[in-house]
């Protein structure tokens, strides 16, 4: 077993840089009540998975493969005769990141997927949920790098959720850009 002991890039940044920088501006009297990034949650809705089911079995293996952590199948709560959909159908992949794997995901969202998105020009500030929590939405797998385009059976979108520690949206927000999310309208100052 090595003796160092291995920290992701961001994780180091977030204590040497991003708790002075938020207790600056935020005024915390204690860098315990700085804002943190709790868990990244991962969700991709396959809803043509009712009609083929090695969709979600590709969904999985891509998601996996994404975030470098099993991903799991979600299952329909009801049946809805509408989209031909029966109770307990897999209808969906989901992934929860934590600690370093969070970290991890984080730093190759910001620094290769991201900018591999056509006509980048930011990500939206209006995905907050009013407490502290954040929801992007990609509409294409593929700006991932893990992800081989020749094997892709159909481009899919998924929604990404930061969960924060933070009270407050604009809390949340500072929070993210500290980390280097690239929000639309930035004026740093």
């Amino acid at each position: 077993m090595a003796t160092t002991k291995y920290t992701p890039r961001l994780k180091d940044k977030y204590k040497a840089e991003v708790v002075p920088a938020l207790q600056e501006k935020f005024s915390y009297k204690s860098s315990m009540q700085v804002p943190k990034l709790e868990k990244i949650c991962i969700n991709q809705g396959v809803g043509a998975a009712v009609s083929d089911k090695k969709l979600i079995d590709n969904a999985v293996d891509e998601m996996t493969l994404i975030t470098g952590q099993k991903a799991v199948a979600t299952k329909s709560k009801k049946d809805i005769s509408n989209f031909k959909l029966r109770k307990n159908v897999p209808i969906g992949v989901r992934v929860t990141l934590r600690d370093n794997k969070m970290y991890e995901f984080l730093d190759r969202l910001i620094s290769v997927a991201l900018p591999r998105i056509r006509d980048f020009k930011g990500i939206n500030e209006k995905g907050f949920d009013g407490r502290g929590n954040y929801t992007l939405g990609v509409t294409e797998q593929i700006i991932f790098p893990e992800i081989n385009i020749d094997k892709i059976n159909k481009i899919m979108g998924l929604d990404i959720t930061f969960v924060t520690s933070a009270g407050t949206d604009v809390e949340a927000l500072e929070l993210l850009k500290e980390f280097g999310l690239p929000f639309k309208n930035q004026n740093n100052g």
